[in-house]
């Protein structure tokens, strides 16, 4: 049976159940009818390239690489930015954003030593598809069909990204204009109903982005509309197999989001805590941020911790301290590192209590791209990004806090428990397919 992995980006829990229950959502409705169901836990920063990264190759930011939406290069000596805000794209320079964005992140950035799904599957003579998944890198070199484009992009065999890259003439509407009314799950669904018609692939990564929009604009509670469009995004795979029960036939399905979202209350600028201090560079974004060290720098990750004591953009501050991950909040410290089989602390451990918060805090905190200290804002505080912009009013996520970081987690046809975390799901489809060799630690 071939799999499809469905990722709508942003889709909590609650407003995934609410939706289903009500069924305001009749495509998720029937799989969920014919499935089982629970809530799962994203990575950390739980931010989409972040998550989609961990998604693909099964893997947290130490193995991936990918450590945040806006983050410092160190051996380039830049900032590297995906798209936290349009203003902040054009302040990082608009050409080499969409560089980073579209290419550099899957050539260069994304961890050697890790393996996507696609790569693993695709290895073992299986067909793989992605659609506008920003996390793509596969074995098959794809010319991009716009005019004047010459870069290649290595991706699935069959690859579609934001009609950018397509590897068959599917008669998929453009799907970069109309964001707001749910053009690009549109151009999705188009997609997905060409390639189910053709039975195209063996496994699909299938991603919905338009509902993360509509949350950062509106907030999570207000997301009716758009998830009715993603819904139907869902249903067009469904409809192009000639029903529900010729569907659940061909295809076994997940269905998931790669993190939550939460109101944005007040914005808060993370850099104001060391406009003092010399030779430290803030990145930040979302519910995220991270402070590097540079050259000329006096204070040790210690100190500049210390100096977010009592800030408004500051909950809990991470940094490593020899052997030890250190969590600094309210003033109090948790030390802590993996044990053999389970974590050796000191200190309250009440100090993280949000979910899976050691495992996922310890493997931010070794992803050799991220910040000397890596920060989880307050419930309700988005930090301002390069350009000061922020989603007040509306939605955000990146936190260690619950809200941010527990997803829905549906499988259907699945004969496997349930998936605990995002990481689970590449191991998933692997052993779906009879695949148990290619995961991150054997590609090392």
């Amino acid at each position: 049976m071939k799999l499809i992995l469905v990722v709508i980006d942003g889709l909590t829990p609650a407003v995934f159940e609410d939706a289903v229950e009500s069924g305001a959502t009749p495509a998720l409705a029937f799989l969920a009818e014919h499935g089982s169901y629970g809530r799962g836990v994203s990575t950390f920063p739980s931010l989409t390239p972040v998550c989609l990264s961990s998604i693909a190759t099964g893997a947290h930011p130490d193995v991936h690489r990918i450590p945040h939406l806006v983050w410092y290069h160190r051996g380039q000596r830049r900032v590297v930015e995906y798209g936290s805000s349009f203003a902040a794209i054009r302040a990082a320079g608009t050409r080499r954003s969409f560089l980073d964005a579209v290419f550099n992140m899957n050539e260069q950035h994304l961890g050697p030593e890790a393996v996507t799904v696609y790569e693993a599957l695709e290895d073992e003579g299986l067909t793989a598809a992605a659609v506008n998944v920003t996390c793509y890198r596969g074995r098959t070199p794809h010319r991009a069909v716009v005019p004047g484009f010459t870069r290649q992009a290595f991706a699935p065999k069959r690859f579609f990204y934001y009609s950018l890259f397509e590897s068959d003439v599917t008669g998929a509407p453009v799907g970069v204009f109309g964001r707001s009314a749910g053009s690009i799950d549109a151009y999705a669904a188009a997609v997905g109903r060409w390639l189910v018609t053709r039975d195209g692939f063996d496994f699909l990564l299938y991603y919905l982005p338009d509902y993360d929009y509509a949350s950062h604009a509106l907030g999570p509670e207000a997301t009716q509309v758009a998830l009715a469009r993603s819904d139907a995004a869902v249903g067009a795979l469904i409809e192009a197999a000639s029903g529900p029960d010729e569907f659940l036939e061909r295809y076994a399905v997940v269905v998931c989001s790669d993190h939550g979202q939460t109101q944005v209350e007040r914005a808060e600028s993370l850099e104001t805590a060391f406009a003092s201090v010399d030779g430290v560079l803030v990145t930040a974004s979302n519910r995220a941020g991270m402070v590097y060290r540079l050259d000329g720098c006096r204070e040790e990750p210690a100190e500049l911790a210390r100096r977010l004591d009592g800030s408004a953009a500051a909950e809990v501050v991470l940094y490593r301290e020899g052997l030890e991950a250190v969590a600094r909040r309210d003033g109090e410290e948790l030390r802590f590192a993996p044990a053999e089989r389970d974590w050796r602390t000191s200190g309250d451990p009440a100090l993280l209590d949000q979910p899976d918060a050691l495992e996922r805090a310890w493997h931010a905190l070794a992803n050799p791209n991220a910040g000397e200290l890596v920060v989880s804002p307050p419930a309700g505080v988005e930090l301002t990004d390069l350009a000061g912009r922020s989603h007040l009013g509306g939605g955000s996520h990146g936190s260690l806090d619950a809200g941010d970081s527990e997803v829905p987690m549906l499988t259907v046809g699945i004969h496997a428990p349930l998936p605990r975390r995002i990481v689970d799901l590449k191991p998933l489809a692997l052993a779906h397919f009879g695949v148990h060799k290619r995961d991150a630690a054997d590609a090392a």
